[in-house]
């Protein structure tokens, strides 16, 4: 049955989907107004050496992985809870929380594959730039590291 099922699939187009269509889900934390996410991503470290010999190729092996930051942007409230949780690293007392990134199905409701921040702490905060002339929503930013990075 599986074969079948991997066959019908040939051929039936799928439409990728919308950046715009995501939730965050943050331990702890009900504030959920986001308005951006980015910097998800990893790379492992080529380890780069030479055999001895003639050999004139040089190899590579994995060595450790590096994980980006990932920068959330949020309209400013009266909500202090990222403030909070960032304020606490600054006074030497890091809370490490879980932190999943949710794409939704087109119907804007439905989940449709995560990715989960293991570990995740702010290490960095941006100020909403303010202006007198302006007519744009007040965006601050918060920086996050993390161990590892699971997609499920």
């Amino acid at each position: 049955m599986p074969e079948e099922k991997a066959a019908a699939a040939i051929g039936q187009v799928t439409d990728p989907y919308r950046n715009f269509n995501f939730k965050l889900e943050i331990r702890g934390l009900i504030e959920g107004h986001f308005t951006g996410c980015s910097g998800l991503g990893a790379r492992i470290q080529p380890i780069r050496y030479r055999e001895g010999g003639t050999s004139q190729v040089v190899r590579a092996i994995p060595g450790p992985v590096d994980y980006a930051e990932v920068t959330l942007s949020y309209g400013v409230t009266r909500s202090n809870d990222l403030w909070d949780w960032f304020s606490k690293g600054v006074t030497g007392r890091v809370e490490r929380r879980n932190v999943s990134i949710i794409l939704l199905e087109p119907n804007g409701v439905d989940e449709a594959l995560r990715w989960n921040l293991i570990d995740a702490w702010p290490s960095e905060w941006s100020g909403a730039p303010l202006d007198a002339l302006g007519r744009e929503i007040a965006v601050e930013q918060v920086k996050l590291v993390f161990d590892s990075v699971g997609r499920a």
